[in-house]
């Protein structure tokens, strides 16, 4: 592997039986994921977190905080920012779905991250988020026993949706039994909150610049999926963290899903827009 890019070596297989008709794709979970950024000496910096290698998928992989939509994400909420129609026009979807999705964003970033992107009104943004108290409900959160517009009535906030500008959408391919329909949103770290590593499923977070990451990716010293890899590139140019934010409104969320096809006596594996990620497999490989 000359590069970090993550391949199950259960996918040549998996692609065959979905060429020959003997698999059924798997419906994707809607989930939302979250580039955390803020401004340092050098630029911007991304947070990002490493999965646990003992994790079935992308086992040691570099990722951002995330998860899928919870069902009781679409309950009423305090909501501050572009409104639900707003967001459903630029999500692709109806005006359910997109506080479905923005909620569950926010959601995972304080379930995984520590940090809340929301506040008492729509023009303030709680400033810590550590005390016992908080972490109790945090705590309910990750383990569902307390759902999100419980938690925020509870606590008289509203979700910030201004915060967020939604920067990608990825859909894992159809020969992946885990498969989700996620959109990448971008967010500056709010002042006076801090990062922890509060993810159960990760051994490691750090705050890295993103043409950083990506080297140490293209070294082979970083392992990380195709949208994480893609998306941290996209953010190199922006020379900061508010610049970033500014740019998603004029971010491409066309779905990016990965095809297969046969092409003499290979499989080819490709992400439409990101020539990088091709994979040739051939046909006489391992079964």
């Amino acid at each position: 592997m000359s590069n970090g890019q993550w391949y199950p070596p259960e996918w040549p297989d998996r692609i065959r039986a979905l060429a020959r008709g003997d698999l059924v794709p798997e419906t994707p979970r809607r989930a939302a994921t979250v580039m955390l950024l803020r401004d340092t000496v050098d630029g911007p910096a991304v947070h990002m977190l490493r999965r646990r290698a003992s994790m079935s998928f992308a086992g040691g992989a570099y990722a951002y905080p995330g998860g899928g939509v919870d069902a009781r994400d679409s309950r009423p909420i305090g909501w501050a920012g572009p409104s639900l129609a707003e967001w459903a026009a630029c999500l692709g979807v109806d005006e359910g779905s997109a506080q479905a999705i923005v909620c569950a964003a926010v959601r995972e970033t304080y379930e995984e991250a520590g940090v809340l992107l929301a506040g008492p009104t729509g023009d303030s943004v709680v400033s810590d988020t550590t005390d016992d108290t908080w972490e109790a409900d945090r705590q309910a959160l990750v383990h569902r026993e307390l759902s999100f517009a419980d938690f925020l009535d509870r606590r008289g906030l509203v979700v910030r949706s201004d915060l967020l500008g939604a920067w990608a959408r990825w859909i894992t391919p159809e020969f992946e039994p885990r498969r989700y329909d996620t959109w990448f949103f971008v967010a500056v770290l709010p002042e006076g909150q801090r990062t922890r590593n509060a993810s159960t499923e990760a051994d490691r977070t750090v705050w890295i610049r993103p043409a950083d990451a990506a080297e140490g990716y293209d070294r082979g010293e970083l392992l990380m999926l195709p949208p994480t890899i893609a998306t941290l590139r996209s953010l190199i140019p922006h020379p900061a963290a508010v610049d970033a934010l500014a740019a998603a409104r004029r971010q491409d969320l066309t779905p990016v899903l990965a095809t297969a096809r046969m092409v003499g006596e290979e499989l080819v594996l490709s992400w439409p827009g990101h020539a990088e990620f091709t994979k040739n497999i051939p046909i006489g490989g391992p079964r």
